[in-house]
């Protein structure tokens, strides 16, 4: 499908996701299958020889993303999917190509676990997302769409702002929104890679050699690569964290998921307001950066929150640091596979207006 102009049509999330992929300037892709990414696998296969660019089933998820960082030092565009275990495998390799500080995609379309845990959509990834990406100080800009149009319009986002930044960006999203099918539309052009000086491309003798590495012996030219990294990361919080509200502005009850949870929450803040509770949602787009300023502002009117995750509650407590602790955060969480429903969220933010209201 890729290159056709504008057009509208029905796929699967992970189908979606590669597309736009492809549309963007993806060179090279390099995976290893596994449930319930396995169809972003299955596409770039079938369509990326059509483009003349690089399709590779790895040998393992390593191989995968040691090969990610070959060809993004070359300049190119690469990335990687994977489901929770096997991002874990690559949790090495997204060490080295953050310390390298080279660009490239990670998308973890997440299963439940710990272990092998199943197949089934989960959101404990969360901390593998945003705080344990691999060893070492560093941080990689981390998106978290909640339609099958936001699984692609975000992997386009993910690799312009992974270019900008020069660091690595994952797409953290789950079976559910993987697998489900919605209707996308697709637009006629995208943006391009950036050109990259820093390449190792060759130089014909005609400039300094480029040097892609992540090993400093020396402990101070060590730290100075480290600080100076932690000084883009400021620049970033400030410029990149985003957030979508739902009748936040008079909400007394706020709710907040992110990815799938979002979606269902949205209807049980619906419900609420029916009932004449005075509900409404945030959900952060960016996991990483996390958009504190949207909660901080809400905390200044609202007088409680309610944080739904298919998890045991990872993220709960960035929801509490963004608040400043001014309110009380309640959690509301399953796992294993099974997703709640509006009418659960609902039941949750009843209790919890009879708590605080």
């Amino acid at each position: 499908m890729a290159n056709n102009k504008t057009e509208r049509v029905l796929m699967k999330g992970n189908e979606a996701l590669a597309e736009a992929a492809i549309r963007c300037g993806c060179q090279c892709y390099f995976g290893y299958p596994i449930t319930p990414q396995s169809e972003i696998a299955a596409y770039m296969s079938k369509h990326m020889p059509k483009e003349g660019r690089v399709f590779l089933q790895a040998e393992s998820e390593i191989a995968a993303i040691n090969m990610v960082y070959g060809a993004a030092a070359s300049g190119v565009r690469a990335m990687t999917s994977s489901s929770s275990p096997g991002v874990s495998l690559k949790s090495e390799g997204i060490s080295y190509l953050a310390g390298s500080d080279l660009p490239c995609l990670i998308v973890n379309v997440m299963r439940g676990g710990p272990g092998l845990g199943g197949i089934q959509p989960a959101q404990s990834d969360y901390y593998l997302a945003t705080k344990a990406g691999g060893h070492g100080d560093f941080s990689m800009l981390v998106f978290a769409p909640s339609s099958v149009q936001e699984m692609a319009d975000y992997a386009v986002k993910a690799f312009d702002e992974a270019d900008k930044w020069r660091m690595p960006a994952m797409i953290l999203t789950d079976g559910l929104l993987g697998q489900m099918m919605e209707p996308v539309t697709f637009k006629d052009s995208y943006s391009t890679p950036i050109e990259k000086p820093w390449a190792c491309v060759g130089h014909d003798n005609k400039r300094e050699h480029n040097i892609i590495n992540s090993l400093y012996l020396k402990p101070q030219e060590l730290e100075d690569s480290n600080i100076a990294r932690y000084k883009r990361y400021e620049l970033i919080k400030e410029q990149l964290p985003e957030a979508e509200t739902f009748m936040t502005e008079d909400a007394d009850i706020i709710v907040t998921g992110y990815g799938a949870c979002a979606r269902i929450s949205r209807n049980a803040v619906i419900a609420a307001r029916a009932e004449g509770i005075k509900a409404g949602l945030i959900r952060p787009i960016t996991l990483w950066p996390f958009p504190n300023k949207v909660y901080r502002e809400a905390a200044n009117t609202a007088k409680a929150f309610l944080d739904v995750e298919l998890s045991m509650g990872q993220m709960v407590d960035d929801v509490r640091l963004a608040t400043e602790c001014t309110r009380p955060v309640k959690f509301y969480g399953r796992t294993g596979g099974i997703i709640p429903t509006p009418n659960d969220i609902f039941e949750q933010i009843k209790a919890l207006a009879k708590e605080v209201l």
